[in-house]
């Protein structure tokens, strides 16, 4: 009697280990993929059940909250929550937006753990147990809105009165010793509100044209012309292989990579040095300093800058591409083994593709002493308790340079914003540091895309921003580009 008792015991013993390990397996280890099955309504619907946290700038606007829908009687379990987006397109791109009919992107799914108060399965069954609901926590972004709002209405108003401008721009800002983002504008944009509608999602996803689901600053990879001079002066500086006094020989014509190269109009400027040639951004010069630092050099630092890499971005890894040397066919960054002419590569031709974001981390490195900062977009988040449970922590992504040879390129992009091809341009910060580009997208129809990075003040820098406008005709980086960058600068002076 008491041996089959024994038996049926470990039998149940048996059995119960196994439901255990069964429902574990669902609940906890593979929750992850169960949650990702479209036909589990189950999340869905939970989902609209959460009162996610708000979404505030760094000056305190708010871009994003949850308003309640039904619950009549006073029945919680009525009850759902839909997103708003007070601000609408201004924060389309990047914020994103979170609605079931279309689940989630941008900011809001790169923060959704945050928001939506997300925690594991036993947490969550302890909650309902205990009768307590579900918050999401609010956050706070890097962004500022008044000059996002300047530099949305400065790239519009561009491509709107300049000749032959079509497509869209972008713009990133960033604080050089944070890595903080102020600035990701987009255009053109789109209405996170509208989304939900499914006519108007459609007809947002099918727009070839536009292409206003794009996060350009992160998604969007372009030629970037002389802007890339910047990164050549710091690796031939860097490497000690030239000094800002060294000479070539910078008359129209000389031969890279086989091939003879050109300066802007033909122009001979004979014998010059390093300061003379990023000033009058002289492209005979810098093809000869990229073809003697060579591939290898070249590249390195290219890496140290952020090249061939994702943005290290707390952003959804499908909004982001890598910047670097690119293969026509598929897209993918070329290795170090693949042949390129890097001569052509140093000043922003041949196969190079860059996005604005990583542009943008190119002048901040130099603006911040050679060190870049790995960018964020989050500024703080506060539990439904108001406690602070995350906050911006400036983090080192790598020494790109030092310290010497930041300060030798940075004085030689104030000679650039004094005396060179961003002569005409000024901001209230004080003294600029820049440079700018045009990148000859169709010679023969004269059309261009117009660039420029910088930052300000020269001295101490507290801004560094890049601008671009996609395309237009017979326009130049710093009648274009360089305007909307000063914009953004003098909107983030008085802070």
């Amino acid at each position: 009697m008491n041996r089959q008792i024994v038996r049926l015991y470990i039998v149940i013993l048996v059995l119960f280990t196994g439901l255990i390990a069964f429902t574990s397996r669902w609940a906890v280890l593979e929750a992850e993929e169960l949650e990702s099955k479209p036909e589990n309504r189950r999340l869905l619907i939970e989902e609209q059940q959460v009162e996610r946290g708000t979404i505030t700038s760094s000056d305190g606007v708010l871009i994003a909250e949850s308003t309640p829908v039904g619950g009549a009687g006073g029945n919680p379990n009525q009850r759902v929550f839909v997103r708003n987006y007070p601000e609408a397109a201004l924060f389309g791109n990047p914020v994103g937006y979170s609605f079931v009919e279309v689940e989630r992107t941008g900011i809001e799914l790169s923060q959704n753990e945050l928001l939506s108060g997300d925690q594991n399965e036993f947490a969550s069954i302890i909650d309902q147990l205990s009768g307590s609901t579900r918050e999401g926590a609010d956050i706070t972004l890097t962004l500022d809105a008044e000059a996002q709002r300047v530099a949305t209405q400065a790239l519009q108003s561009a491509i709107d009165s300049t000749p032959g401008a079509i497509g869209g721009g972008s713009v990133v800002a960033i604080e050089p010793d944070t890595g903080a983002v102020r600035v990701m504008a987009s255009v053109p944009g789109y209405d996170p509100n509208a989304v939900k509608e499914t006519d108007t999602f459609k007809a947002l996803t099918t727009d070839d044209v536009n292409t206003p689901l794009v996060n350009r600053p992160t998604q969007s990879r372009y030629e970037p012309g002389s802007t890339m001079k910047v990164v050549t002066a710091a690796a031939a500086l860097d490497s000690g292989e030239f000094e800002t006094s060294t000479t070539l020989d910078a008359s129209s014509g000389q031969e890279i990579g086989g091939v003879p190269l050109a300066n802007s109009d033909g122009q001979d400027f004979g014998t010059i040095d390093m300061t003379t040639a990023l000033t009058n951004s002289v492209n005979t010069y810098w093809g000869q300093v990229g073809e003697q630092l060579g591939q290898d050099t070249y590249r390195d630092y290219m890496k140290r800058f952020g090249f061939d890499a994702d943005p290290e971005l707390d952003y959804p890894d499908d909004r982001m591409v890598a910047s670097g040397i690119v293969d026509s066919d598929t897209g993918r960054i070329l290795d170090e083994n693949e042949g390129v002419d890097i001569g052509r590569v140093a000043i922003g031709q041949e196969r190079l593709l860059a996005t604005p974001i990583q542009m943008a981390q190119v002048a901040a490195t130099i603006a911040n002493g050679g060190t870049l900062m790995k960018p964020t977009l989050l500024q703080e988040a506060k539990d439904p308790d108001g406690r602070t449970t995350e906050e911006l922590d400036p983090t080192e992504q790598n020494e790109v340079v030092s310290e010497d040879t930041a300060e030798q390129v940075a004085e030689m992009m104030v000679n650039v914003a004094n005396e060179g091809t961003a002569s005409g341009l000024s901001t209230s910060l004080g003294q600029l540091a820049g440079k700018t580009g045009t990148a000859e997208i169709d010679v023969e129809a004269s059309i261009n895309r117009a660039w420029f990075v910088g930052f300000a003040p020269a001295e101490d820098p507290q801004i560094a921003v890049a601008a671009m406008i996609e395309r237009c005709t017979g326009c130049f980086g710093g009648e274009v580009a360089g305007p909307i960058a000063t914009q953004v600068m003098d909107s983030l002076g008085g802070e």
